[in-house]
């Protein structure tokens, strides 16, 4: 396995389905940025921040990624994640639900470590799994 990939391996499997949200010290690069979610989100902060949301809203979430392709310092995943709608999530309260939803996303790695990031999932499934919008 490539350094690349093996830093996507560890990032997913190790702090996101582990929660060892402590090796995004040492995995994630400090001048980090998630261009797909609003506001200013940099660092390991940042992406600690962004993980914590869906933890809290999605506290048994887990990531099930499908394939890993590289070219050069980016990869892109694909894959879904489970998990029980327990907490609020972007305003709506904790409704006991199962949920799987899909994601592509492309990362570029700088210095070793992950420094850009760009995310697509598929939130019109997700509300829809919620029963906020209809089929």
């Amino acid at each position: 396995m490539s350094a690349n990939k093996n830093l996507v391996n560890r990032l997913f499997n190790n702090a996101m389905n582990e929660r060892k949200f402590e090796l995004l010290n040492e995995l994630v690069h400090s001048e980090y940025v998630n261009h797909s979610v609003p506001g200013d989100v940099r660092g390991p902060e940042g992406l600690k921040n962004i993980l914590g949301m869906f933890v809290t809203a999605f506290p048994d979430m887990k990531i099930t990624v499908e394939e890993v392709i590289e070219e050069g310092n980016k990869l892109a995943t694909y894959g879904y994640w489970q998990g029980t709608h327990k907490g609020d999530f972007q305003g709506i309260s904790g409704t006991g639900k199962n949920v799987k939803v899909s994601y592509i996303d492309v990362w570029k790695v700088k210095d070793g470590k992950l420094h850009e990031n760009w995310v697509q999932m598929d939130i019109p499934g997700l509300m829809q799994q919620l029963g906020t919008i209809k089929n």
